[in-house]
């Protein structure tokens, strides 16, 4: 069972920066995943950040922050990073960690957030103009 544990959520004034970090357990060696990030606002529908190939370090972001956030994981530890730059009001949500097992073949980006199987319980982030 994969479990997603969340952190690094704060408050932040605009122009600011903030690492997100979410820690993996439970992957085996043996699968391929893709991990996403996702957020989601008051009222709003979760939508897709970015994602990354575990295996491959590979990265797709979404247009909205694209340029200004970094994903990328270090596989001793275990551990991804969402690196937030020049953070904006519009910023402001829950960031979720996901999990997708996939197949060797499979190079599919997935921006949708039923396709992702493991959810860790998020972090807040707060960002104030």
């Amino acid at each position: 069972q994969v479990q997603l544990d969340e952190s690094g959520g704060d408050w932040v004034q605009a122009g600011g920066s903030l690492r997100l970090s979410c820690a993996l357990s439970g992957t085996t060696s043996s699968r391929r995943y893709v991990m996403g990030w996702f957020r989601q606002a008051p009222g709003k529908e979760r939508e897709f950040v970015a994602a990354i190939r575990w295996s491959e370090g590979s990265t797709y972001y979404a247009d909205s922050v694209k340029d200004r956030f970094t994903l990328s994981g270090d596989n001793a530890k275990n551990t991804l990073y969402l690196r937030m730059y020049s953070l904006k009001p519009e910023d402001t949500a829950g960031y979720y960690c996901a999990a997708r097992p996939i197949q060797w073949y499979d190079s599919n980006w997935y921006q949708r957030h039923r396709e992702y199987e493991y959810w860790g319980q998020g972090t807040q982030v707060t960002v104030s103009s």
